[in-house]
Order: structure tokens, then sequence, then C-alpha cells
């Protein structure tokens, strides 16, 4: 069947809402109108051969069933280790949540002293900046004692030696 511009009727745009996917099926020049404003398609009563039929798509509001799901991506063991590494190295921003570390701050601050400290929200950055990046340097010197001692796994040993040639803690 050739396809045809018709212009949009306000009244037609309604029932195409109900429609999967929002749009109302093409009018044909068979569609008459019926005396309570719908329209009745000639091709539903008429039989389909086989070359006619129009495959099915599945419905976007569908309930999910196994033989329509998409089968989740496995990736081997590693990649998406690799694949986060690169992510968070690329990004500047915090890595630890705000909220969880403001009040960690301050239970601390309230432990330690004998009054309620207030804080700046300059202040609370600026120490949840300076946590993140000793942070970091103490996972990448860990990292560097677990290679030299031919590991890719970090331990426990590792973090304990990077601390103590930084010369941070003294625990032993």
């Amino acid at each position: 069947m050739a396809r045809v511009k018709h212009t949009a009727n306000r009244k037609d745009n309604k029932s195409s809402r109900n429609q999967p996917g929002g749009r109302s099926p093409a009018p044909s020049p068979a569609t008459q109108p019926e005396p309570s404003g719908r329209t009745q398609r000639s091709e539903r009563n008429s039989p389909k051969t086989p070359g006619t039929q129009k495959k099915k798509r599945p419905q976007r509001n569908a309930p999910t069933t196994p033989e329509t799901q998409r089968k989740k991506r496995r990736f081997r063991p590693g990649t998406m280790a690799l694949r986060e590494i690169r992510h968070f190295q690329k990004t500047c921003s915090l890595l630890i949540p705000a909220a969880p570390f403001i009040r960690a701050v301050r239970e601390v601050s309230n432990n330690l002293s004998h009054g309620s400290i207030r804080w700046t929200p300059d202040a609370l950055l600026a120490i949840q900046e300076a946590a993140e990046d000793h942070l970091v340097h103490l996972f990448e010197d860990s990292m560097l004692c677990a290679i030299h001692a031919k590991r890719v796994t970090l331990m426990k040993k590792d973090f304990e030696l990077a601390r103590r040639i930084g010369g941070i803690g003294r625990q032993w």
C-alpha cells in the first residue's frame, strides 16, 4: 500500500496515545467512521495471506520474561576492574560520599573535644580532599609493595609495610 501524507487531526491523535510506541496506525481509504466516532479497519475483517502479515514487535511496557530479556554480558575476570580504574583515574570528583564523611568528621571532633565544634563547608571539603589524597597514595604504595613481593593481590601486610616505610602510625 502506498504511503500518503495526511494532515494531523487533533481528534485522531487522542486515540494514538493508547497505541504502543505512541504511533497511530496509518488511516487507509477503506477506513470509515462509525456512529460512535470510532473507526473500523477493513483489514481486520479480511483474512491475511502469509506475505501480508505484519511482524509483531515486543511492546515496550510488556513484562520481561526470560525469553525476551537480553542476556547480561559476561566479562572476563579483571576486565571490569581495569575499566573502573581507568574511569576513576579520568575523573577528578571526590569518591567518598559527602554526607557520611561529614558525619564521621563531626563524630570524631565531638569525641576529641569537650565542646561542640562548628565546621564551615569549605573546611569539610578540604579535609575530605586531604583524606582521599592520603588514601590514594597509601593504596599506590601498598600496590608497589605487593608488586615487589611478586603478587597482584593487595594484602594487609602490604598496607602495614607501606605505612611503616612512609613513617605513618607506629603500632609496632
